[in-house]
């Protein structure tokens, strides 16, 4: 009888730690840092956006890309879209130009 109350206690205790462990494991996982970061900057005249790799910036965009002008972007919302959809194409391993069918599908203010 006092073998099979140990055993039982022996197994409960297993069962515990597996799933604290587990637990542990998804704490982890989810807590994960996401290696590209985006962040907005002010200009002199809008907006502009970084991405970083690691904390190491790849880009700094202080200008929309694509048209004639020197202009910066009008708000930081705008900034930030255009940030996510370069993020979004450097994880999918696509090349991050932007097009100016990419700016008008993301309703920036030109």
């Amino acid at each position: 009888m006092m073998i099979t109350n140990a055993k039982k206690h022996f197994w409960k205790s297993i069962q515990k730690c597996f799933l604290f462990f587990i637990f542990f494991l998804f704490f982890i996982s989810c807590t994960k840092k996401e290696a590209l970061t985006s962040a907005s900057f002010q200009t002199n005249s809008g907006w502009g956006y970084t991405i970083a790799y690691k904390e190491k910036i790849l880009i700094k965009q202080s200008v929309i890309p694509v048209i004639s002008e020197n202009k910066s972007f009008a708000t930081e919302g705008d900034a930030m879209k255009v940030a996510d959809l370069v993020k979004q194409k450097l994880k999918q391993n696509l090349s991050p130009a932007v097009t100016k069918k990419d700016l008008i599908l993301l309703k920036i203010k030109l």
